[in-house]
């Protein structure tokens, strides 16, 4: 296994990273020190000189409008518009939903939280255009043709005539909307709410605020890290 996929896997750091501590000579393989693309065979000793990075993780309330990545023309990007610098956001929100991004300088973190074999929660306030159709909760619960996918079963808790709160397991592109579309019912406001334990709560729409000490760590560990 080379030297960065071994960092990688045992949660030192992302596999770039780990290539930057390899330059550094800061990693060494049973006493010698490595060099970039160096393998690590079972048996092996790693060892990893120095303070290893500390990183910072944010929970951030994307407005409607702002783009999470790729902004074209004349489109914003949550850099953009943040003073937060050598952070980048996990996974996608698209750009007429708000609510929940995480943003990290881990990159450690991006596939353990969506890769979807790990089946991590994620929860949505959805507002729709039309009443909710009899059997709304029951049928989406159970996992919805969505034309090329049959979604996974979920929660749903039903808010009012138009409106209700899903928690899903998996991300597909624009997933609930697809959902609700499957059942003549329209999404006009989308919202996320929670990713595993973190929680907008009364986070502003534009605004942001460390995770730390037992939030952050209950994440982690939800993450495996």
């Amino acid at each position: 296994m080379r030297i960065n996929k071994y960092l990688a896997l045992h949660k030192y750091a992302s596999r770039r990273e780990a290539d930057k501590l390899v330059e550094a000579g800061r990693v060494y393989i049973n006493g010698a020190q490595a060099a970039l693309g160096s393998d690590v065979k079972d048996g092996d000793t790693v060892e990893v000189t120095g303070e290893m990075k500390t990183y910072r993780y944010f929970a951030y309330n994307k407005p409607r409008g702002i783009i999470t990545h790729s902004p074209q023309g004349d489109e914003q990007s949550i850099e953009d518009i943040l003073p937060l610098k050598d952070v980048f956001p996990i996974g996608r929100l698209d750009k007429d939903s708000y609510g929940l991004i995480i943003l990290t300088d881990d990159g450690r973190i991006t596939d353990a939280l969506l890769n979807p074999k790990n089946e991590h929660e994620k929860q949505y306030e959805v507002a729709t255009l039309d009443d909710l159709p009899k059997g709304f909760k029951r049928d989406m619960e159970r996992g919805v043709n969505i034309g090329d996918y049959t979604t996974k079963p979920c929660q749903v808790e039903i808010l009012g005539k138009r409106s209700f709160s899903i928690t899903l397991t998996e991300g597909k592109k624009h997933q609930i909307r697809r959902m609700c579309g499957a059942f003549g019912a329209s999404a006009i406001e989308l919202k996320r709410v929670r990713i595993l334990n973190i929680a907008i709560g009364s986070l502003r729409v534009g605004s942001y605020r460390p995770i730390q000490d037992t939030e952050l760590a209950t994440f982690l560990k939800s993450l495996g890290m």
